[in-house]
């Protein structure tokens, strides 16, 4: 089974590839000189990639998921919330297939 690394890696690139601009949106947290923790990132629930479509200026948001994986409690809500706009093209993608499915529309914001 593909790593949920793999997955984004492919995604990224088949994205890129259909008139899209996509990253990897990053987060983690690291102890400062002075031993404080702070959080870099979005908040909770974000998905795993943001970007645009060129040809609309839709904002994208995809969380990327190998065949077993699930989405955790902070991604369902975030998904629930997201769901509304409709500027917003989200989507739960498990290949490239998926995504690019999703921005051509055949999925649109209707995904898992």
């Amino acid at each position: 089974m593909k790593s949920e690394h793999a997955i984004q890696s492919e995604i990224m690139l088949a994205v890129s590839r259909h008139g899209c601009t996509i990253i990897r949106t990053n987060v983690g947290t690291v102890r400062t000189q002075d031993g404080r923790l702070f959080s870099a990132g979005p908040p909770p629930g974000w998905p795993d990639l943001t970007g645009f479509r060129h040809s609309d200026g839709r904002m994208i948001l995809i969380e990327c998921k190998n065949a077993r994986g699930r989405l955790r409690e902070d991604q369902k809500r975030f998904a629930a919330m997201i769901k509304r706009y409709p500027a917003v093209i989200y989507g739960v993608c498990r290949s490239a297939e998926d995504a690019v499915r999703l921005i051509e529309g055949d999925n649109d914001g209707k995904s898992n």
